[in-house]
């Protein structure tokens, strides 16, 4: 299940990528399915590793990186080197829990805000594996709400068009200069 692709879990000066931010349409794309995994998908897969780990994630979209293609990357434990990180192509959605959790989350595109979001508390996943193998995966917790995060920047949702408390939200877009404008609210 662990991913093979094995990047070293520190800071590059230079990260492979850039990560879009918030306002930037490139993130509000929906990402195309994978037709292929191949080479360029699993070096693809390598940079957006370096390039999480470089700013202190736990995933990564590669809609965030302005590649308009269904991939993820995810790593709940970044400081344990032993713990592989994992790499869904193409996921989708099984089955979520009824039951909801609220969570505090961030975003590497909008760097600084954090936030409570509700999300189910556990879900079921299939995806391909940077292999190219049909992969299920049952989550819960923070791996679960990391996953499902990073799915929403496949349809251009943003955690922030999930926040319900809009008092806070404006607050702290308006603290890290970004635009309550640049908010797509979406209903649970």
């Amino acid at each position: 299940m662990a991913a093979t692709i094995q990047v070293e879990k520190t800071k590059v000066k230079h990260p492979p990528l850039e990560i879009y931010t918030l306002g930037d349409r490139v993130l509000r794309q929906p990402a195309k399915r994978v037709s292929k995994v191949d080479d360029d998908i699993r070096q693809l897969v390598r940079e957006m590793l370096q390039t999480m780990y470089s700013a202190d994630g736990i995933g990564l979209a590669a809609p965030q990186v302005a590649v308009n293609k269904q991939v993820l990357v995810v790593d709940i434990d970044p400081e344990n080197a032993a713990t592989p990180p994992l790499v869904l192509i193409n996921p989708q959605v099984i089955r979520t829990s009824k039951e909801l959790a609220v969570g505090q989350e961030g975003c590497l595109s909008i760097p600084g805000v954090f936030l409570d979001v509700v999300r189910p508390a556990a879900l079921e996943v299939s995806f391909k594996d940077e292999n190219g193998r049909p992969q299920k995966l049952m989550a819960n917790d923070l791996l679960a709400r990391c996953i499902l995060h990073e799915m929403d920047h496949l349809t251009g949702v943003l955690f922030v068009d999930r926040v319900e408390n809009g008092l806070a939200l404006n607050q702290e877009l308006k603290k890290n200069g970004f635009y309550a404008k640049d908010v797509q609210p979406v209903k649970r």
